[in-house]
C-alpha cells in the first residue's frame, strides 16, 4: 500500500511540475523512477514512454481544435521519428540479449548524457529564441525536419527522453514559428512518437501497466493544480532551479555506468 501511495504521489508531483513549468515529463519522471523507485532502467523507459503518450493526448486534442498545429511539420517529423524510434528500441533489445542486465547501465549512461544536454539547452532557451527570431521555414526545411525527427526518435526509443524537449530545442534552433504553434505541433508529434515507442516497449515487456496507472492517477490532478498556479509563481526561476537539479542528476547518472565499465 505504501508503494502504491508513493507512485501516486510521484505522479502528483510530476504532473504538478509539468503544469507549472511546462517541462517535459520524460526528463522529470525517468530519474525518479530509476533512483527513487529503483525500477530497472529498461522498464522505467518503457513505462515513462507510455505515461508521456497518455498524458499528451488531451492537450494534443485541444491544440488540434484550436488549429495551433502545423500538420505538414508533424508529418515531416514523424517520417523520421517513427523509424528512428524503432531503431532505438531494437538497439536496446539487442543489448539486452547480448549483455543481459547490463543494458540498464547503458540506459543510465545515455539518459545521464541527455539530462546534461537537455537541462543545459533549457537554461539557454531564451537566448536561443532571441538568436533565431525572424527565421522562416522553406519547402526545403521539411527534409531537415525529417532528419531532426530521425535523430530525436532514436533517442526517445532508447531513453523515452526528448519527445518534447529535444525536438522543441532543435526546431527553435533551425526554424521560427509562433510560440503557440511550436508548442501545439510539438505536442501532437510527441503523441505519435511516444505512442509508437510505448507500443514497441509494451510488446517487449518493458512497460509496467500498474505503474503507469498509478502515476496517471496522481498526475491528472497535479497537472490541473500546477496549470492553475502557473501565473502566481515565478515560473522562470523555478524552471532554472529544476534545470540545475536535472543537470546534477544527469551527472550523477553518468557516474555509475562509467564506474561499472571501468571495473
Amino acid at each position: 500500500m505504501e508503494l502504491i501511495a508513493a507512485k501516486v504521489l510521484i505522479g502528483l508531483v510530476v504532473g504538478f511540475l509539468i503544469g507549472l513549468t511546462g517541462l517535459g515529463g520524460g526528463v522529470l519522471l525517468l530519474p525518479i523512477l530509476i533512483f527513487g523507485l529503483k525500477i530497472p532502467a529498461i522498464v522505467a523507459v518503457g513505462s515513462d514512454a507510455a505515461f508521456n503518450f497518455l498524458t499528451k493526448i488531451p492537450s494534443s486534442i485541444v491544440h488540434l481544435m484550436k488549429e495551433t498545429v502545423r500538420r505538414r511539420v508533424v508529418a515531416a517529423l514523424a517520417v523520421g521519428s517513427v523509424p528512428g524510434s524503432i531503431l532505438g528500441v531494437r538497439l536496446l533489445q539487442h543489448l539486452r540479449v547480448v549483455h543481459g542486465a547490463g543494458v540498464n547501465d547503458f540506459i543510465k549512461l545515455a539518459v545521464g548524457i541527455l539530462l546534461v544536454v537537455v537541462s543545459s539547452l533549457l537554461l539557454l532557451q531564451r537566448r536561443i529564441e532571441l538568436e533565431v527570431a525572424g527565421r522562416h521555414p522553406t519547402a526545403k526545411s521539411f527534409t531537415g525536419m525529417a532528419i531532426i525527427g530521425l535523430f530525436a526518435g532514436f533517442l526517445v526509443g532508447m531513453t523515452s527522453v526528448g519527445s518534447g524537449s529535444i525536438i522543441m530545442m532543435l526546431l527553435l534552433m533551425f526554424y521560427s514559428y509562433p510560440p503557440k504553434v511550436m508548442v501545439g505541433t510539438d505536442i501532437v508529434h510527441a503523441v505519435i512518437l511516444t505512442g509508437v515507442t510505448s507500443f514497441l516497449h509494451f510488446r517487449l515487456g518493458n512497460v509496467d501497466p500498474s505503474l503507469v496507472g498509478y502515476l496517471l492517477l496522481g498526475s491528472i490532478p497535479g497537472g490541473i493544480l500546477g496549470s492553475n498556479l502557473s501565473t502566481r509563481v515565478p515560473v522562470l526561476w523555478l524552471r532554472r532551479i529544476l534545470c540545475a537539479i536535472l543537470l546534477t542528476t544527469g551527472i550523477r547518472m553518468l557516474w555509475t555506468p562509467v564506474h561499472f565499465l571501468g571495473r
